[in-house]
């Protein structure tokens, strides 16, 4: 006999597909949980407004860890065994998505599947944990490795890094030592700073770390208040060598604090910057992914829930962040769509691994099979140039 607790739940359940997230939505990196939030919720309310998946509208179920494992941890279990989410979606960072991968194993049986998490770490690519996630973006490795070739190639071989002492920031390090190695070259040198770090912070300590072993070029492997506090202290002290940082940075975020410090200063931070994206520019309107989202993001404006929302924060309009969280949103509703009128959890791995060349509105095909579950591989470089980011056609302009 069902109370009628159970019975709710389960028509709940009927009438809507839900999704679980875990992310930052509070503390120094609230604004990557909240955009990849807003981006994919775009594209959900879209769907739902039309119909939904066969009649069940996609619903996000999301909690705040801080950017920390201990709470990604218990907000998993608690999205499985209390929410009986249909899958997990995403998720945001290193330090929280490799915690959880033993979980994903252990509900192995139960078809448990993490889709499209905000990190381009190597533990959830790699056995024994691949098989429990899909990833959609280019890995750190790609991304680092890119930085690194192209810095080489324009003279700039004494390479120092900056990051996060943690499984996010180790990955980024492992895949600039990975790319140096193969030039015969290593790291010039390196500085780290602790997960969490805030912008008022001082990181003049790495940059005396870096500039006094000659680096002629940095890349930075962390999120965007210390990123942008590493950037505002380097060129206090007169360093202008250019510095990279990676997709997860946050571009816009990490570029509107050192904007509001050329305001309160009247100094310039805010050149010799680049910055590898896993996505193509928001600003390509020839692409028709780019045109829906940004229709999308002005018809529907989404908002995270009061519960997980710190009233001071001002959403973006458009970012790199938001944009792959659309992405993310519509290849899963293409696997929704595939599912059928009854999604059935054990289908989940057999109907991802069979989508080829998806086309989802950018210049690159989605595909996925048994042996690859990550679906695209292409980096994209973006620099700060007439108030925007802006595709990198040349190089040499940082040619040493």
């Amino acid at each position: 006999m069902f109370t009628s607790v159970q019975l709710l739940f389960a028509e709940q359940q009927n009438d809507s597909i839900v999704l679980g997230m875990s992310a930052a939505f509070k503390g120094p990196s609230r604004g990557l949980g909240i955009e990849l939030y807003r981006g994919a919720m775009a594209y959900f309310e879209h769907i739902n407004k039309n119909g939904g998946i066969y009649g069940k509208k996609i619903v996000i179920k999301a909690y705040d860890d801080g950017y920390n494992p201990s709470p990604t941890i218990k907000n998993t279990i608690k999205l499985v065994e209390e929410d009986k989410v249909f899958t997990l979606f995403n998720y945001v960072g290193t330090p929280t998505v490799t915690r959880i991968l033993p979980i994903l194993k252990s509900y192995s049986n139960r078809n448990i599947y993490l889709f499209f998490p905000f990190t381009g770490a190597l533990p959830h690519r790699k056995p024994p944990y691949n098989e429990y996630v899909f990833n959609l973006r280019a890995s750190y490795e790609q991304e680092t490795g890119g930085l690194v070739e192209n810095f080489i190639k324009i003279g700039r071989k004494k390479i120092g890094i900056f990051y996060q002492a943690d499984a996010y920031g180790r990955s980024g390090w492992d895949g600039v030592r990975k790319t140096l190695a193969e030039y015969g070259s290593k790291i010039v040198a390196e500085a780290t700073y602790k997960r969490g770090a805030k912008y008022s912070e001082s990181f003049r300590k790495q940059v005396e770390i870096l500039k006094n072993a000659g680096a002629d070029a940095v890349i930075s492997v962390g999120a965007y208040a210390a990123c942008a506090g590493f950037i505002r202290d380097a060129r206090d002290a007169g360093w202008d060598v250019p510095i990279a940082n990676v997709s997860f940075t946050g571009s816009e975020f990490m570029i509107n604090l050192l904007l509001e410090e050329e305001k309160k200063t009247g100094k310039k931070y805010t050149y010799n910057l680049i910055n590898s994206q896993v996505v193509p520019s928001y600003e390509d309107m020839s692409l028709s992914a780019v045109r829906q989202y940004r229709t999308l993001m002005d018809n529907y404006n989404p908002m995270i829930p009061p519960e997980i929302m710190e009233k001071d924060y001002k959403p973006l309009k458009y970012s790199f962040v938001s944009f792959e969280g659309f992405l993310n949103a519509k290849v899963i509703v293409e696997v929704l769509k595939r599912l059928g009128k009854e999604p059935k959890r054990e289908n989940i791995k057999k109907v991802v691994e069979n989508i080829k060349n998806l086309d989802i509105g950018i210049d690159e095909k989605i595909s996925f099979s048994s042996i690859k579950h990550q679906a695209l591989d292409k980096v994209y470089y973006t620099t700060y140039k007439n108030n925007k980011f802006v595709p990198i056609k040349d190089w040499s302009e940082w040619k040493k």
